[in-house]
């Protein structure tokens, strides 16, 4: 009777144990406010740092309501005592300054479509296909990288000059229609998808040109987004491209409109900080709308090399 009733006491099963032999940190005095304390110091630690970084941006937001002699007074002043916001109108009379914008508009969405669609359409070949030298070959193209454009500046002008595309547009489209970083974004993320995928494709009869059209272009939005992101603000903020083969004063973007505000012997800063910000307006629309994928991509594009 006794050993039946011990039995049955050990298949019992067990109660499980209480949450605070679970956690043996539950009752270590100071050790909840001690990570309470860590996190908030964290999170002060990033406030800083994010103003640091916001720093140089609020004081052109503040010095593009002020007059040109208030800009670099010293010490900063960061409230103005009179807001001049007569700038943001006057600057529109003062040079063509929705025709840079719409032209910076323009360069930067056709050399963006042309660099998504180039470097989405090299990376399924290094990714998806196999031939002899495949990996040789993209080693080398993505060397390209490491090559200053100052090295090369020189060459692709006369190029340029020699076809008769200096002061037009053909010219920096056709030098930034391909970018070497862009198919290796695109490439990193392409190996992030299952070959089986393209595999099966085949089998139902689909052509390579249907497989990366149809199948792997879908998959591949956060990556081509950030591309689409990446390419649209460096093209926005190019200054020494156009600079370069761009002289008709009705050719120029934005950045370089910009210059029309400096003289021989003195400059307007006020209006300089003035076009600065409402050149940041669309690059800042563009990434909020693109921000979702722009934060997948990258995180994606280095999982699988």
């Amino acid at each position: 009777m006794n050993t039946t009733v011990l039995r049955k006491d050990a298949d019992a099963p067990t109660a499980p144990a209480p949450a605070d032999a679970q956690d043996p940190n539950r009752h270590r005095p100071g050790t909840g406010a001690v990570a309470v304390a860590g996190r908030i110091a964290l999170y002060v630690l990033l406030t800083v740092v994010a103003l640091g970084v916001l720093l140089p941006f609020i004081w052109m937001l503040i010095s593009s309501v002020k007059d040109d002699r208030d800009v670099f007074t010293v010490p900063i002043q960061w409230i103005p005592e009179e807001f001049k916001w007569s700038n943001f109108s006057t600057i529109w009379t003062r040079v063509p300054f929705g025709a840079y914008l719409g032209n910076s508009f323009f360069l930067s969405v056709v050399i963006t479509f042309l660099q998504v669609l180039t470097g989405s359409f090299a990376a399924y070949g290094f990714a998806k296909m196999r031939f002899p030298g495949r990996d040789l070959l993209f080693t080398g193209y993505i060397a390209t990288i490491a090559v200053p454009w100052q090295a090369y500046m020189v060459p692709q002008y006369v190029i340029m000059q020699k076809l008769g595309l200096v002061n037009s547009y053909t010219s920096l489209i056709l030098l930034q229609a391909f970018g070497a970083f862009g198919v290796f974004l695109m490439r990193q993320f392409y190996l992030t998808i299952p070959d089986e995928i393209s595999e099966a494709a085949r089998l139902d009869g689909l052509t390579e040109y249907g497989i990366w059209a149809r199948i792997v272009l879908p998959l591949s939005k956060p990556a081509l987004a950030s591309l689409a992101l990446l390419t649209f603000v460096n093209t926005w903020n190019d200054y020494m491209g156009p600079f370069i083969y761009l002289t008709d004063n009705r050719l120029w973007t934005v950045q370089l409109g910009l210059r029309a505000f400096i003289g021989q012997y003195d400059a307007e800063s006020a209006m300089i900080m003035t076009g600065s910000v409402l050149s940041v307006v669309p690059v800042l629309a563009v990434f909020l709308l693109g921000q979702r994928y722009f934060v997948r991509g990258i995180a994606t594009t280095g999982v699988k090399g």
